[in-house]
């Protein structure tokens, strides 16, 4: 089983998206993701949530998470969007940087286009390690 985490600042928007949609699209038997952030905010951001549940997750009751030492070491694939050197470096495992918009008080279909962009790397990263 390979663990992904997908970081950003405030665990709010982008890392939330890939994880909910990761963890849709990959074989569970394969591969999960996890997410957290730098600085995590007290709740993901409302136009993330109406988004996501569009796209069939509800992440209205998802707390933000620290990323911790212990918990980027769970991951064999680190991916960070925009937290730039406050993302650790995990010993062992890969690292890719995704430049990703944040969606923070965007409207709406703003949010959906960086959700789909979002989703789009999902897949191909999940095809690229065949974690389907």
């Amino acid at each position: 089983m390979t663990t992904v985490l997908f970081a950003c600042i405030h665990n709010a928007g982008r890392s939330q998206m890939a994880a909910a949609l990761f963890n849709q699209l990959a074989d569970p038997t394969k591969a999960r993701a996890l997410s957290a952030g730098t600085q995590p905010g007290r709740r993901v951001h409302p136009e993330v949530v109406e988004a996501m549940r569009e796209a069939g997750a509800n992440l209205s009751h998802v707390v933000p998470t620290r990323l911790t030492p212990e918990l980027a070491s769970q991951a064999q694939l680190l991916v960070t969007m925009g937290c730039g050197d406050e993302c650790p470096i995990v010993p062992g495992a890969r690292r890719d940087d995704w430049p990703i918009e944040d969606p923070k008080g965007q409207p709406l279909e703003r949010v959906r286009a960086i959700r789909d962009g979002i989703r789009d790397r999902v897949k191909q990263l999940i095809e690229s390690e065949n974690w389907s």
